[in-house]
């Protein structure tokens, strides 16, 4: 199955939950080290509220897990990158901020 993509790195299968889509959009303009972001599955959780937020999780083959949490729903983001965790942190504190 091909994805959908916006501007080649971020890829769609999925809807992107509330805020989240430009902390995405910013991220990826903003560092070149940044291969891919696949987002994946949405589910409901209760302690969503606010601004949208990620948190880096666990290590994958090719980059890091994060989930991204907004508007009632928590969201897997693959990212694929060579960074580090504290410098994928930075990038979407960053990214966020704007």
């Amino acid at each position: 199955m091909r994805l959908r993509t916006a501007a080649d790195r971020l890829k769609i299968e999925h809807s992107i939950i509330d805020g989240v889509r430009e902390i995405l959009e910013r991220l990826l303009a903003e560092n070149a080290g940044i291969r891919s972001v696949v987002p994946g599955v949405i589910r409901t959780v209760r302690d969503a509220r606010g601004k949208a937020r990620v948190r880096i999780t666990v290590p994958t083959t090719n980059g890091w897990k994060a989930i991204a949490l907004s508007a009632g729903a928590r969201q897997e983001l693959f990212v694929s990158t060579a960074m580090t965790k504290a410098e994928l942190e930075q990038a979407f504190v960053r990214a966020a901020a704007k």
